[in-house]
């Protein structure tokens, strides 16, 4: 397996300018040529409806197939329980995976908006004790061949380390023509990620803004990247998700089976819904927006998941997000267990915010309304595979095989077939960019293996916070 770029060896070819790792041309990657035309072309609404036929076939035959499974498993826990579990356990998952296949194997990227001068950018870095990580993130913004004005705020949010003395630090040791591009800045005390954003997006000078969290380095043509694409999509796009890779990754097994779920689960995702117009979420860590719509909207909102409610938000104002799935970002992931089920339970938690605001894009007459109910259903499959899967699987392996069993296999050649198309699209775009991947094999095992052990009861905890009103916290520092 060649799930990810090894960040490390990127960074140190990029620091000493040697070449062979890297594309590397006067201190600047780029891109292999993309394909010079299509054979043919598919309007985007017959792709989705193909890809929904196919998945709802796929389900219908997996009902077919299960009737004797639901039959047994009724006699014993009830038919409505049953059906319950064999719904969100096999139905409704089987039919994501069909669905996300399909659509990526017809996915086509247009090809990036070529301009010698690209419009005025200012990017916002909000740090919060980021002493270990922030002058990597400097010194990649520094790096960037951006072809237009461009300006950094380094927004301090109280850092109880030493994290605005290194900003200062790093600034005042890049060329006199670097600095110029730097603003280092404090908040007189702590008051959460928005409030950083927020107080940088009041001083942005410029009509595109992009976030970049405090830990992340971003490759040196991320940003030009990011701002084509923006030019290149439908003219109601106003908001570019980037892509997140794992910088750390080497640390210990639990980021490397996060090095597997960013690259090969969140970049799939949010390729398929931007090929139907609706991504769902601009994350934080590096995203593109319209600026003038972020001042209309109030900026970012004061909330755990303070991401995924301004993209609801963009969304329910009628507008479109897009993906850049080759402006690359690498970001620092949780470490330790504790960190990584708080992350995932603040992630949980700003799914529910998103939904207390903005339920009524369930009924929002698009393609990507799908993906609105698609989330909707995570609650239900969470607790299905919690109460039901995992406990099914403890059984079958003393013999029962009520709840887990022969039926189940059904789901695997779909699951199968679909982390292989994953990888192919995946895999394609770094050999573009020329970029080397490594081997993960234990990231890998436990990927596949034992993720949704932890990451079920974890959304659940998230989910069940909100709902009951518990204190909020980041959890991760």
């Amino acid at each position: 397996m060649n799930p990810t770029v090894d960040f490390e060896e990127v960074r140190d070819q990029l620091l000493s300018g040697a070449a062979g790792l890297l594309d590397i041309d006067a201190g600047e990657i780029r891109a292999a040529p993309q394909p010079g035309h299509r054979l043919f072309y598919l309007p985007v609404r017959i792709k989705f409806a193909l890809a929904f036929a196919i998945a709802a076939g796929w389900m219908i035959l997996s009902i077919y197939l299960s009737l004797a499974w639901l039959h047994d498993l009724s006699q014993l826990i009830g038919h409505p329980l049953a059906l319950f579990l064999i719904t969100f356990i096999a139905y409704v998952p089987g039919f994501m995976n069909a669905f996300l296949m399909a659509s990526l194997l017809m996915d086509r990227r247009p090809p990036h908006a070529k301009a010698a001068h690209l419009p005025g950018v200012t990017v916002l870095v909000p740090c919060y004790n980021e002493s270990a990580a922030v002058a990597d993130t400097i010194g990649s913004l520094a790096r960037q061949n951006y072809p237009g004005p461009v300006e950094f705020l380094v927004i301090d949010d109280g850092s109880k380390d030493r994290t605005l003395e290194i900003a200062h630090e790093t600034v005042a040791a890049l060329p006199p023509e670097k600095q110029a591009l730097f603003q280092v800045m404090a908040m007189e005390k702590n008051g959460g990620k928005s409030a950083a954003m927020n107080r940088g997006l009041k001083l942005a000078r410029y009509g595109l803004v992009a976030s970049v969290d405090g830990d992340c380095w971003l490759l040196p043509n991320g940003l030009e990247r990011i701002v084509s694409r923006y030019i290149a999509d439908p003219p109601n796009t106003r908001a570019v998700a980037g892509t997140i890779l794992v910088r750390n990754s080497r640390k210990n097994w639990i980021t490397k089976v996060q090095e597997w779920d960013y690259f090969h689960g969140i970049a799939a995702i949010k390729r398929m819904q931007s090929m139907y117009h609706g991504t769902l979420v601009a994350q934080g860590a590096f995203s593109l927006y319209d600026r003038k719509l972020l001042d209309e909207l109030g900026g970012w909102p004061h909330v755990v998941g303070e991401d995924i409610v301004l993209s609801w938000s963009i969304l329910d104002k009628g507008y479109r997000i897009g993906h850049c799935e080759d402006a690359l970002m690498f970001t620092n992931v949780p470490e330790s267990f504790r960190q990584f089920a708080h992350q995932r339970k603040r992630w949980s938690r700003g799914l529910i915010e998103a939904f207390m605001r903005y339920s009524k894009l369930l009924f929002a007459p698009r393609m990507s309304t799908l993906f609105i109910w698609w989330n909707l259903l995570f609650l239900p499959m969470d607790i299905a595979y919690c109460f039901g899967f995992m406990p099914g699987l403890i059984l079958a392996l003393f013999g029962y095989y009520y709840i887990v069993g022969i039926m189940t296999l059904v789901l695997l050649p779909m699951a199968m077939a679909c982390n292989a198309v994953m990888l192919a699209i995946e895999g394609s775009m770094f050999r573009h960019q020329g970029l080397k991947v490594r081997q993960n094999f234990l990231g890998f095992f436990f990927y596949a293996i034992c993720y949704s052990f932890v990451l079920q009861p974890v959304s659940i905890w998230g989910y069940m916070a909100e709902l009951l009103g518990l204190k909020k916290s980041w959890g991760t520092k």
